[in-house]
């Protein structure tokens, strides 16, 4: 009897996902949804004329054989930064193309954990780029960079480094790496390098060793981010090529528009909204995008983006912001909790000690607090306590339906 029951139910199932499937394949809004996607490089990139010309000034004379000035590009996300200096990269490997010039820009991710959170482990995936082989731990850091070295310095080549969310490898590791490349050109008999570093921290360059920054020698750009008739030219001619003529409603492009413009000018978000907004369409099986999936595209976007904070920020961040879950942990009453720094501090060394990791001082977990709050993930409320100074009081403020999710990724983060 039961054999049946469940062969039935395997049969019925079957039948209403072959369903779902069948009307996936006869329609759909999109016409090519990889137009909307975060890795598109468009043909062109609109308001960055200026900015273009910029990184390509600085660094066109590798063309002549000379070395290039280290460029650091700076700008909120989804400002055009990485398409911008892409897209000068890909020209400029054109030209060369039959000139006498040997010219390789490589690329890094320094978002991605298992490439840039060690000196280490940036090094081997340069090396691993420039066609070597290190093992993925255990030679000492000296012997990587020998073996860099020798690979990069084989010929006369000009090398370009393109370091993608550079702050974050910063964050991870510190600013001796980006010493230890610059001088590297002091080794170099044939070869030169230089470095393009791209961040969303305008402030990025201020906080490292002046040490460091003198090595670097740099050049600066700062992308302004798109104001709302910028982005409507942006999703105006993305929107022409993605979607079939007629899916997208009056209003559905403004829409967007308007609430990228408050994240920022993020054109990353706009381009996001509006592909999320075209497949909840499509799941409802409606054939026009209207303003009201806009608005289900942003919810659903605020809740990932949470997650995508608590799972790339470094490890003492997470530390800091698991001892304030731990704190909200005492709510036994349903009521909302409060806390303050001390009381933090006292459940981050707890947790520190407990997964064997660097207790920070005070003062510094201080600063994390302001971040995970300037990030939206708590409310710090800064109070008086009169002759004992000021403190602040905090309450966690994550939806309560990410809560688990946030937990889990912080357990699994810090080993706990």
């Amino acid at each position: 009897m039961n054999v049946y029951i469940v062969f039935f139910f395997i049969i019925f199932m079957g039948v209403e996902i072959g369903h779902i499937f069948d009307s996936a394949m006869q329609s759909s809004l999109f016409k090519d949804k990889s137009v909307l996607q975060t890795n598109y490089t468009p043909e062109s990139i609109p308001h960055r004329d200026k900015q273009i010309e910029q990184v390509a000034s600085i660094i066109a004379p590798i063309l002549r054989g000379e070395k290039a000035s280290n460029l650091f590009v700076y700008g909120k996300t989804g400002t055009g930064k990485t398409l911008s200096v892409q897209y000068v990269r890909d020209e400029l490997l054109k030209r060369a193309k039959g000139m006498d010039v040997n010219i390789r820009i490589e690329y890094i991710n320094c978002k991605l954990k298992k490439v840039a959170d060690t000196e280490y482990r940036i090094l081997a995936a340069l090396i691993e780029l420039l066609g070597g082989k290190v093992a993925d731990t255990g030679l000492p850091t000296g012997q990587v960079y020998s073996k860099f070295v020798e690979l990069v310095d084989s010929k006369k080549q000009t090398l370009i480094i393109i370091f993608d969310e550079i702050d974050q490898a910063i964050k991870k590791i510190d600013d001796s790496f980006l010493y230890n490349l610059t001088r590297l050109n002091s080794e170099f008999s044939k070869a030169q390098l230089s470095l393009i570093g791209i961040s969303n921290d305008v402030t990025f360059l201020e906080n490292i060793d002046p040490r460091v920054r003198s090595s670097l020698g740099e050049e600066e750009i700062v992308f302004p981010p798109y104001n709302a008739v910028q982005l409507i030219d942006i999703l105006g001619e993305r929107c022409g090529r993605a979607f079939k003529e007629g899916s997208v409603s009056d209003g559905v492009i403004q829409k967007c528009a308007g609430f990228a413009a408050r994240e920022h000018g993020d054109a990353r978000r706009a381009l996001d909204l509006l592909r999320i907004a075209g497949e909840l369409t499509e799941r409802d099986g409606k054939t026009k995008i209207t303003e009201e999936y806009i608005d289900q595209a942003n919810s659903k976007i605020e809740k990932d983006k949470i997650l995508d904070i608590v799972e790339t920020e470094p490890t003492q961040f997470q530390a800091v912001l698991y001892s304030i879950f731990q704190l909200n942990k005492q709510n036994t009453n349903n009521e909302e909790v409060k806390f303050f720094t001390g009381d933090i501090y006292n459940s981050y060394q707890a947790i520190c000690n407990k997964v064997k990791m660097e207790i920070l001082t005070q003062r510094r977990v201080s600063d994390i607090i302001g971040e995970i709050d300037m990030l939206g993930l708590i409310n710090a409320r800064v109070i008086s306590k009169g002759r004992h100074g000021r403190t602040r009081e905090v309450k966690l403020s994550i939806p309560s339906n990410l809560i688990d999710k946030v937990e889990s990724i912080l357990i699994e983060s810090l080993g706990i």
